[in-house]
């Protein structure tokens, strides 16, 4: 497989390749469910072999002795960001016994400051930032350009999955941030037990949690990204908007509020 793709004139959308220039609706219509086909617990998770920036190779033949916490994320990707310190906060309480392993995609919303990666040394680059942001008790993993493993896993743009030793697949969650459903599995995987939940599905509370993050990521990856989402899903862009009126807020409760806003004001509107 080539570590390369052709650069084109006209920018390329999501349902046109993977490593696509402007996000689109038809993506997050993608994002909203997983698919028949792709891998669920119980199964074996899809063979792999990725360079870890930090040196070696992550492999599905020789995961290691500890189960494996793989999180799939983007630094363009405001899940995967609010996702930080929820995230930094389990590793504090199982990181001893779980392997903590990032895995680097795609730019969730590639802008003028963050592009989407065109060769494997652009996304190293991406991969190594987006380690050094998330911290340094992850162990950060680069899959190829064409984004092989993440495909193979049902290519969202912020999954987790806990992983066995003998590879097997534990627990799937839709979004990383969700650690009310992260936990319990997490806790269940250390002592060799099935999760009494297997799959999270969760999206409203996960998504309103990465609404206040929607303007560091425009500020980081560029004001392209502002556009497209205005044009893709003009509801998550009115309320990333909004949300910086509550910047007396915790960020993570910034989406929640503007949502209590419109309500009350949608509420006043049809008592008026």
């Amino acid at each position: 497989m080539s570590d390369a793709v052709q650069i084109t004139a006209k920018p390329q959308s999501s349902r046109e390749t993977y490593t696509y220039d402007t996000f689109t609706t038809g993506l997050i219509l993608e994002d909203l469910h997983f698919r028949a086909t792709d891998p669920a617990p119980g199964q074996k998770v899809p063979a792999f072999d990725m360079e870890l920036i930090e040196g070696g190779r992550l492999r599905s033949s020789d995961l290691g002795q500890e189960p494996v916490l793989l999180v799939f994320g983007s630094r363009t990707c405001p899940v995967t960001v609010s996702s930080r310190a929820p995230l930094e906060r389990l590793f504090e309480k199982f990181g001893d016994k779980i392997r903590f392993v990032l895995v680097n995609t795609r730019e969730a919303h590639p802008g003028e400051l963050i592009s989407q990666p065109k060769s494997i040394e652009q996304k190293r680059d991406h991969a190594r930032n987006l380690g050094t942001f998330m911290g340094a008790h992850f162990e950060t993993a680069v899959d190829d350009i064409d984004g092989s493993f993440h495909r193979a896993m049902g290519p969202k743009p912020n999954s987790a999955y806990i992983i066995a030793p003998d590879g097997r697949i534990i627990f799937r969650a839709h979004w990383a941030n969700d650690t009310a459903s992260l936990e319990p599995a997490l806790e269940a995987a250390t002592t060799g037990t099935q999760p009494r939940q297997v799959k999270s599905r969760r999206l409203v509370r996960p998504l309103l949690k990465a609404i206040g993050y929607l303007p560091d990521v425009v500020r980081t990856a560029g004001r392209k990204v502002e556009r497209d989402v205005w044009r893709a899903v003009p509801p998550f862009a009115v309320m990333g908007h909004l949300s910086r009126l509550f910047f007396f807020l915790p960020i993570d409760m910034r989406g929640p509020a503007v949502v209590l806003l419109l309500a009350l004001g949608g509420g006043l509107l049809i008592w008026g």
